[in-house]
């Protein structure tokens, strides 16, 4: 089963326990830019057609775990 998130954050909009904000030139940054979030949501999101069971996680968060 999948919902889409309506609150998900971006890595700019993210702000760091110790104040300040993650720079533009952060590598993790620049490659959340460059990754087609839409299209990658929708692919993802046809996995799930059952509406039972667990909810699936975030694409962002299953996909940020691969790069990791």
């Amino acid at each position: 089963m999948f919902r889409k998130n309506e609150n998900q954050f971006y890595l700019e909009e993210f702000i760091l326990p110790f104040e300040g904000k993650l720079r533009a030139d952060n590598r993790w940054v620049k490659i959340a830019k460059i990754i087609p979030w839409e299209s990658t949501e929708k692919r993802y999101a046809s996995l799930f057609t059952s509406d039972h069971g667990q909810m699936a996680k975030p694409v962002r968060m299953a996909l940020g775990a691969i790069f990791i």
